[in-house]
Order: C-alpha cells, then structure tokens, then sequence
C-alpha cells in the first residue's frame, strides 16, 4: 500500500474531509501529518512523507484484540490508547484488513455525530 492507495480509499467516504493541521508542529514528521475526518472528528490520520503507519480510531475491546493478534497493531501514537490504534504498514496485518479498519474507524465516528449531522452522511459507500 501507498500514500496515493490509502487517500483513495479513505476519501470517497461519505462526508470525508483531509487536512494537515500540524504545520507549525516543532518535527517533521508531525508537520506532515495528514489529517482525516467526518464533521470535525477524525477518524485517522498518516504521515504522508514516511507512511510508516496509520492511527484509526478503535473500540477498546476491538483494540486489545487487534493487538493480541497482530505485531502490527499497537497502541494509538500520540492519542488515547484505550480508543486508538496504530497500524504499521508491510508488516503481518493484510493492506485488505487495514482497509476494514479504517471503515470501522469511519463508522464508529459518523455513529458518534450527532443526530442531525449524521443525517448528512446517512448514505454509506462502505
């Protein structure tokens, strides 16, 4: 997987938005940080120069489980680790997998909007 293969897929969900916000961060890597989000919630976010790993937002349990089962999957950098994960890239988790994942990441904020705003984006593509 790419830089170009991971916006691809998460840019045609229903209401979804990028940004790098971090421009004035003091490093690099967190300057180029890019940013994807429903509303004004995100949902994950990559570095697009290193694409090392991504960050998606994550149930507790499906966490723990996630990271029981993959190397790959570790607690969320930089973000709370009991609702975030991150998902290395080239590594024991199939590309096909973390595309699943970062759909569960989508749904689990549009599910957290509220009720009006998700009524915006109520017409999945998932």
């Amino acid at each position: 997987m790419n830089i170009e293969e991971f916006r691809q897929h998460c840019l045609p969900l229903n209401g979804v938005t990028e940004k790098m916000p971090f421009d004035k961060a003091n490093n690099d890597y967190d300057r180029n940080l890019l940013v994807f989000s429903i509303g004004d919630k995100w949902f994950c976010f990559v570095n697009i120069e290193v694409f090392d790993f991504c960050d998606l937002k994550s149930a507790p349990d499906v966490s723990a489980d996630l990271q029981a089962e993959y190397e790959a999957v570790k607690p969320g950098y930089h973000m709370n680790h009991k609702h975030w994960i991150s998902v290395y890239f080239n590594q024991d988790i199939p590309d096909k997998r973390i595309f699943e994942l970062i759909d569960d990441a989508y749904q689990r904020v549009l599910g957290s909007l509220p009720k009006g705003e998700r009524e915006k984006y109520k017409v999945s593509n998932i």
